[in-house]
């Protein structure tokens, strides 16, 4: 049985039993949640496990755009997807049941721009939901790698690097609405304890379409293997890396949080 997990950022109990009523009676395995706003206490992570598990074939989203106008709860959902797609893949399929019937993907953080946005009161949703949680989850192609890590104890880390079968001189991470205040670089897949750090480079100052980076940077090289850790504070908004260079113009990976 196909496994379904719901994340409801509006506390409609109604709405959520319906959703997870549907689902059941079309043969899905369905759980969820209701959304908690506090990135204080990283509420985000408390999904990640469910979500992450190979049992689950499919994240469903149910809210709207209104609930996407606040940073924190963007960010939030920003910080699960990444973690999410960490594990799964890019690849991950994402449902958005849209409850007021006015969302476009363009207003979405970039972690989940290739979510399918559908009418939460869709007719014909029940085969929606069976047809999404039965499609193999596709490979996504980049030339980078991208996770996160956290838990309360150490905070929140980026951790970037080239992907399979290329190499970066050097890497570098910058960050608006928010700053960064340690990094590191090792072995990809966990935060290294200890790391030398060739010619880091702390609050460089960085502009692109109107928004403007604070980053900070390394010159070591890194192939497939080896990963740039960066912890981050407070509720960013975008998010900027790739590899170092010091040339006026940078090749760089843009996302909207």
């Amino acid at each position: 049985m196909k496994k379904i997990w719901i994340t409801s950022l509006a506390r409609d109990e109604k709405a959520v039993a319906g959703v997870l009523g549907l689902a059941r009676s079309y043969g899905l395995e369905a759980d969820g949640h209701f959304w908690t706003d506090d990135l204080s206490h990283m509420a985000w992570l408390a999904p990640k496990e469910p979500l992450a598990s190979p049992e689950t074939s499919l994240w469903v989203i149910l809210g709207s755009g209104k609930e996407m106008t606040a940073p924190s709860v963007r960010y939030g959902l920003s910080l699960l997807a990444l973690s999410v797609q960490g594990d799964k893949g890019a690849g991950f399929p994402v449902l958005w049941l849209d409850t007021d019937k006015g969302l476009s993907a363009e207003v979405l953080p970039t972690p989940l721009q290739g979510a399918d946005i559908v009418a939460a009161a869709e007719p014909s949703l029940g085969a929606k939901l069976v047809a999404k949680a039965n499609v193999p989850p596709h490979a996504v192609f980049a030339d980078y790698r991208l996770a996160v890590h956290a838990n309360p104890g150490f905070g929140v880390w980026f951790e970037v690097g080239p992907g399979k079968g290329l190499a970066w001189s050097g890497a570098l991470l910058g960050v608006s609405g928010g700053a960064v205040d340690a990094h590191g670089v090792g072995p990809s897949g966990a935060i290294p304890q200890k790391a030398v750090l060739r010619y880091p480079v702390k609050g460089l100052t960085l502009a692109l379409n109107d928004r403007e980076y604070t980053a900070w940077a390394v010159q070591n090289d890194l192939d497939d293997t080896q990963s740039y850790y960066a912890r981050v504070q407070e509720t960013l908004t975008g998010l900027l890396f790739g590899p170092y260079t010091q040339d006026d113009e940078a090749d760089v990976h843009v996302l909207a949080l």
